[in-house]
This record gives C-alpha cells, structure tokens and sequence, in this order.
C-alpha cells in the first residue's frame, strides 16, 4: 500500500493506523447512506476459529461496524474449516445465498478467511465460481483484516491476501467475546504432528507458543472483566513451551494459571496421547481450579491403524495413560475422538476401537466417518473402506458410546455438584442451561440474571447426556 507511507511497520501499530483509517472511510460512506453500517462474522470449525473470530469481530467493531448475526449485513465474513468435505461444501453453499443478498445491496462486501484459504485449489475455485467475493486471506494473518478493508473500500476491487507462513504472534489484538463469563485462550498456534489424515499442519503451519507472560496478562485482564472460565486453545497442548526462549511445559503453564485469583475454572484441548506426561497427570491433581476433565482423542484402538495414521502411540500406551488418570484423578471424565473407516480399517480393527471404547468407558466421544483430504498421505492410501462398510461400523461404534455415555451420567443422578450458569435455556421458559466441570450440560430454574455463576445444584434426573436439576440453597 504506497499510498500509506506513514503507516507503522511494527505491529498491532501498523493495525491500529488502519483500523483508524478505517473508521472514517466507514463515516463518510454512513454520512452519504444515512445509516450504520454492519458486519457479519460465521464461523465454521473448531475453537481456535471461534477465537479467531472473536478477533476478527473486535477488529471490525473498533472500525465501527456494528455486529449483527444476519448475514445480509455490509461485510460478510466467512472463517472457514477444512478438516472435512462437508465443511467446504457448506461454505460453498452459503456463498451462493451471500450471490443473491449482494445483488439487493451496493455497498455489501464479501470476506473469506480461515483454512480453507490456506489449499490453493480452493482459492482458485472461489475466484473462478464466486467471483463477488471481496476479500481472501487465510489463518496466518488474521490480524491484518483491517488493512484488507481498507485496501479494498479505497481501491474497490478483490483483495487476496495469504500468507504460506506466519511472521510471528500479533498480541494485543481487539476482540469481541461471545461470552462475558468465559474465554478460549490461544496459548499455541499451529501443529507438528502431520497425522497422515489431517490437513491442519499443512493449513494452520508449524507450532509456535506464545509466551506465558503475554497468557497470563490476557487472563488476569479476561478475569478483572468478569472472566471465571478460561479455555487453553492449541492443536496440541502438550507441546507448548517448546522453541520459547526461556522454555516452560504445559503442565508449569497450568500450575501459573491456577495461581490467577478469582479464576474459577481452567480447561484445556487439546491433549495428544503421544506425549501426556505424568507431570501433566499430577498437576492437573494438584490444582485448585483445573477442571477434572481431559479430552484424550483415540481415533482407533487398533495399533496397527494408529501407525498408519502417524499417531506415535499404540492401543496399550492410550490404555496405560488412562489408568494413570484412573488412578491419579478418580473422578476425571475423559473424554474422545474417533475416525471410522480408516483406509486398510479391518473388521478386526475396528473391534480393537470397539474393545478401548469399552475399556475406558468415555463419558462422550466424538465420531466420525473417515474424510478423504485432498494434500494428505492417507487420501493417496489404498483400500479405501467401502462406504457400507463405513457406515455399518460408525452406527455400531455410535450406539455402543451412547449405551456407555449414558450409563456413566447415571452414576451421577442425585449428587449435589457446582455449575456453571451459561445460558437461557432456548427450548423451556423459565430454564437455565449450564455445566459441570467434566462438561455435561445441566437444565434448571432461573433467569439470565445467574449467568456467570456457579451455583450447588442436584442433579435430579439423568436424560441420556443431560441433567434435569434444582439449586440447593
């Protein structure tokens, strides 16, 4: 941009010259229309895009959009997902319906960002089928959406803006929190595990932490404003610390936290069984605030797929960490992800998920079909299982983790445990929705006034994967 020679080199300055910049050409476009104008973020994925729009979000509120959840709004933001097809398709989709809301509205603007923009057969198809889109970018320069809008208010045509890898971590950025009770925290960016089904590495690069000083003044600023909830974000938590100057694991990053006064509850996803240490095991006993419960993905419990998968772990290390958790933390829920159908899956396979599935008993888990990736090892693997076949195994897999998912709630029916308030209940007035520390949602009386609470509350009845309950005074 020579036009903006004065603009700052160092960041979040250079940011906050354009988002400057920004609100006044948003001023004199309100000035000459006579109205406000809105924005819109969706976010498609995991929590590391749902913080990731939050960002996107500050940034455009401090521009002066107002945020609306309409996507018929003057910039429509799309954070896209690519761990599976059906995310892309459903973006794909959605961009079709943005064609017509465009045409009804001049000033309306158009905005991708996220992994999908990262694969560049995808950034090719949207220019070629979705020509109306503005502004593409993707994961490593999130922080740059400001200059992008301005670039493109001023010179009014298609700004395409991806970055192969990341120039460091941008700290200090706006953000617009969903929630004023709790919060994601990215502590780790990126990934260096390269499972051969997964595109993450690929999309989101290589591992970088950020340093604990900057994560512990976010959260004692998160908690000054109201906070008692955190969640540590990062594609592999357990890595974190790693290339930092003056390096600290994970398990010393959560004893730090667990320090902050007023915090409440500390989470964190997610782990990778490759590297869970004892030390991870003990602090998480130790605390006072982290809670007991531990996202432990599986995706098969058959060593022999785990290896074609690059896991670096087998069905007996996974078992081994769980008794440790077992044993350590009693009452720790644990929970899972696991792919069905993975290329070369054997019935006997299968059985062996079939077999940790029973031998844990999760407390949920999520499953899915295996999805072929494009740019991935195991999209070029032979013996790609029948779809039949992949579909028989996932309903049988399916009904087997609800059967133990529900049994395990019921252990808990009449018990007298903290939640925390989280919501109004959408589907019976006069309900408030809110969760355990292992996770599990509770229905009971309230009103939004509670919201950000703990309160003791009986779990009365146990439905399938969620309490009916009262507050005990």
């Amino acid at each position: 941009m020579n036009r903006f020679l004065d603009a700052p080199n160092t960041e979040p300055e250079r940011q906050e010259y354009f988002i400057e910049r920004g609100r006044e050409l948003l001023n004199n476009i309100e000035t000459r229309i006579g109205r406000k104008l809105t924005c819109c973020v969706t976010t498609f994925g995991c929590q590391m895009n749902a913080r990731d729009s939050e960002k996107l979000l500050g940034i455009l509120e401090k521009m002066g959009y107002v945020s609306t959840e309409s996507e018929k709004a003057d910039l429509v933001i799309f954070n896209t997902c690519s761990v599976r097809e059906n995310a892309d398709n459903r973006v794909f989709g959605r961009l079709g319906i943005l064609s017509n809301y465009k045409k009804k509205n001049p000033h309306m603007k158009i905005g991708i960002c996220g992994c999908m923009m990262q694969e560049e057969h995808i950034v090719e198809k949207i220019n070629k089928s979705y020509p109306y889109v503005d502004i593409m970018f993707g994961t490593h320069n999130i922080h740059v959406l400001a200059e992008l809008v301005v670039k493109n208010l001023i010179e009014d045509h298609k700004v395409i803006d991806i970055w192969e890898e990341a120039e460091g971590i941008v700290e200090d950025l706006p953000v617009d929190r969903k929630y004023s009770f709790k919060s994601g925290i990215n502590i780790t960016f990126g990934c260096n595990n390269f499972c051969s089904y997964c595109i993450v590495p690929y999309v989101r690069g290589r591992e970088r932490s950020r340093s604990p000083k900057a994560i512990i003044r976010e959260i004692e600023k998160l908690v000054a404003d109201g906070v008692v909830e955190v969640m540590l974000l990062g594609q592999n938590v357990n890595s974190y610390g790693k290339g930092l100057e003056d390096e600290i694991s994970f398990p010393d990053l959560l004893r730090e936290v667990d320090k902050i006064e007023g915090l409440k509850r500390i989470r964190f996803m997610t782990p990778h069984p490759k590297d869970l240490s004892d030390d991870l095991i003990d602090a998480i006993a130790e605390s006072k605030h982290v809670c007991h419960h531990i996202h432990l993905p599986l995706q098969s419990g058959s060593s022999d797929i785990l290896r074609k998968m690059n896991r670096r772990y087998d069905k007996e290390k996974y078992l081994g960490i769980v008794d440790k958790i077992r044993e350590r933390i009693p009452d720790c829920a644990i929970t899972t992800d696991i792919i069905v159908g993975f290329p070369g899956e054997t019935e006997e396979d299968f059985m062996e998920t079939m077999d940790v599935v029973q031998k844990v008993g999760y407390d949920s888990a999520f499953t899915f079909q295996y999805s072929k990736r494009t740019g991935t090892p195991a999209a070029k693997m032979d013996n790609q299982v029948p779809q039949e076949v992949v579909t028989d195994r996932f309903n049988r897999l399916l009904k087997e983790v609800q059967t133990i998912a529900r049994a395990k709630t019921k252990k808990l029916e009449g018990q007298v445990m903290p939640v925390l308030c989280e919501t109004v209940n959408t589907e019976s007035e006069g309900l408030m929705t809110g969760r355990l520390e292992n996770n599990s949602v509770v229905h009971f009386k309230g009103d939004e006034t509670m919201i950000g609470e703990i309160f003791n509350v009986r779990l009365d009845e146990a439905n399938g994967f969620y309490y009916m309950g009262s507050i005990v005074e």
